[in-house]
């Protein structure tokens, strides 16, 4: 009996001392979840979470080349439903010069955050790259592809008073008077010279190149009789065209331009070597987040896919052609492809 109430005794006896670390261990609790709370807020953001705050600032939008023309034109129709869609603002940012290049090798030293992008184009973004003995940026690595906005035929124009009625019959015409035709172009290495040059190895013609400071310039030379053809944005030819000062020869897309039902596409006439297309987008610098890319171009494909934006970008003759990201830089990779192979048959190279 002794023994038994003895161990009872030591039984209770150690209870007391129990008690106290396990209510020392409740009172620790609200510390406890106070610091679990604190480690959790502190904790980096998901990526989802982060793409669901941006844009938390206004964004650049950087423009290649001076105000009026084709590439402001696409940044100003875009601008507000782009601030829409993102709800935040967008600031244009004029940095001309070098036919686009230098605001697109600007970029490439940008943060890639996400707030600084560029409205991109065929020449600096698949043409102008190549022309250089040292690519002053590789345009397939060096960028994020965020989305297409547009697409449209150059197109391919003579003076009204020309014998030639279609590109068929300027084609003969030049092949009679070899070292008489020349063609014009906005400057070297940009779309306007590519197309003249795609034209020559299509034709087999060997018609000079004659470069100047511009689209302006070139189609003022163009009507004085300087040059004999040039081939470019509807931009920049449609109004001389409906005006009557210009003819249209064809157009250089896979099928016919809504704004010139009566002109024929180069496959039409038999000259599909001549097809080709310019592109504008929307890029930004190499390593931008997935799921910021994502905000971006959902925001401009629902931007673009509205009809006064449509109709703004038909009354100039190109097309809204909307491409997601991926599909985007597909695209681009296969346009750097087909013009850099023609600089290299050509042996073409900027001075």
């Amino acid at each position: 009996m002794k023994t038994i109430m003895s161990t009872r005794l030591q039984a209770r006896d150690t209870r007391p001392a129990i008690l106290p670390s396990f209510a020392a261990a409740v009172r620790r609790l609200p510390f406890m979840a106070i610091a679990i709370a604190t480690t959790i807020a502190c904790a980096p953001l998901p990526a989802q979470a982060q793409a669901q705050a941006f844009p938390s600032k206004p964004i650049r939008l950087i423009v290649g080349y001076p105000p009026g023309g084709g590439i402001d034109f696409t940044a100003r129709v875009i601008q507000a439903p782009l601030q829409d869609a993102l709800k935040q603002s967008l600031v244009i940012d004029y940095r001309p010069g070098a036919g686009g290049t230098i605001a697109a090798a600007d970029l490439t030293r940008a943060n890639a955050d996400g707030y600084t992008l560029l409205v991109a184009n065929t020449g600096p973004f698949a043409i102008a790259p190549y022309l250089q003995a040292k690519m002053p940026y590789d345009p397939v690595k060096q960028f994020t592809y965020i989305g297409q906005i547009s697409q449209g035929s150059y197109i391919a124009v003579t003076r009204a008073d020309h014998p030639a009625k279609d590109l068929r019959e300027f084609v003969a015409w030049a092949k009679a008077n070899a070292g008489k035709a020349n063609f014009a172009s906005g400057g070297a290495g940009t779309s306007t010279h590519l197309n003249g040059e795609l034209m020559n190895a299509a034709t087999g013609l060997s018609l000079t190149h004659v470069p100047y400071k511009g689209s302006a310039p070139a189609i003022a030379e163009l009507l004085g009789g300087q040059t004999q053809i040039m081939i470019d944005a509807g931009t920049a030819l449609l109004p001389m065209i409906r005006a009557g000062k210009l003819r249209a020869l064809a157009v250089t897309g896979s099928k016919r331009d809504p704004q010139l039902p009566d002109v024929a596409s180069v496959r039409e006439i038999g000259l599909a070597g001549m097809e080709s297309v310019g592109f504008q987008g929307l890029v930004g610098p190499a390593g931008i987040p997935k799921d910021v890319v994502s905000v971006l171009s959902g925001a401009l494909l629902r931007a673009i896919d509205q009809p006064d934006v449509r109709a703004k970008f038909a009354g100039v003759g190109a097309e809204v052609s909307p491409l997601g990201a991926e599909a985007f830089g597909a695209f681009v990779r296969a346009e750097n492809e087909k013009w850099a192979m023609l600089i290299r048959a050509r042996k073409l190279q900027l001075d």
